[in-house]
């Protein structure tokens, strides 16, 4: 078992290095994204090899990964990596951190990696699960593609809006942008309670409560929506206020005029 951490650890290890040499070659640090992706990918692959797959179960946990991580994975080389556009929420911390950029986006690279390590934990316990299929590993399946689904359709919605001329320095509001602003990431989260589903009966099932916990966290208030929509804020201003005013943050919802209006 050690042997196997071990390993587990020295992939993650090569990962990171590979994919922040990537970075300095390609002078775009959203390859760090990549650590992720393909990270929870290769480790989950490798605990279905140390674990063995026994289960129609396992086949679907590692299925939704694999969908999971290939779609993302695109969306990052076609979005950011291969035309160079740097993520904005980088470029804020390249002209915070200035000359020290390059040392402390190596932090963050290797920072990755722990992160893997948690998010592993609900997908271990859901290939770990042992429990006979039921009506619940169905349902799941449903909800990995409605979620997975939705993820691209907010990712599409916006890239569309992007291509459009007269819509620089907007704020995309079509779509899913209209009841959330960040249904992106309403969606990833939603997607990790697939593995609190495939883990229900496993004597670890609380454990998988970690995905859809602690995503939500990062998500909410730490990675994800705060340094968003300061970037958002710094580059649209008062058009990205008022859709700060109108509009949810993370659940999708209908607009506070709408709402207000249903109400007279």
């Amino acid at each position: 078992m050690n042997e196997f951490y071990a390993v587990l650890l020295l992939a993650g290890l090569l990962l990171a290095v590979a994919a922040y040499l990537a970075a300095r070659l390609l002078k775009i640090y959203a390859v760090v994204d990549l650590v992720w992706s393909l990270g929870l990918l290769f480790g989950a692959y490798l605990l279905a090899l140390n674990e063995g797959v026994d289960h129609l179960r396992d086949w679907l946990v590692l299925t939704a990964v694999s969908v999971w991580s290939i779609r993302l994975s695109l969306h990052l080389l076609r979005d950011r990596i291969l035309p160079q556009r740097e993520d904005p929420r980088y470029m804020n911390l390249i002209e915070r951190w200035k000359s020290k950029a390059p040392r402390n986006f190596l932090f963050l690279f290797f920072l990755q990696l722990p992160l893997v390590g948690l998010f592993l934990v609900p997908i271990g316990v859901a290939l770990g699960n042992s429990t006979p299929f039921n009506i619940f590993d169905g349902m799941m399946v449903v909800l990995a593609m409605f979620a997975l689904a939705g993820e691209s359709l907010a990712d599409h919605q916006l890239a569309v809006f992007r291509t459009e001329p007269s819509n620089m320095g907007k704020v995309c509001q079509a779509g899913l942008w209209h009841y959330s602003r960040h249904p992106n990431y309403f969606f990833e989260w939603l997607f990790w309670w697939v593995y609190v589903g495939w883990a229900l009966g496993s004597a670890f099932m609380a454990w998988s409560l970690l995905g859809p916990l602690v995503m939500y966290i990062f998500l909410r208030y730490i990675s994800g929506i705060p340094p968003a929509e300061y970037s958002s804020l710094k580059r649209r201003g008062a058009a990205y206020a008022a859709y700060q005013k109108s509009t949810s943050p993370f659940f999708p919802w209908k607009p506070r005029e709408e709402r207000q209006a249903s109400l007279h």
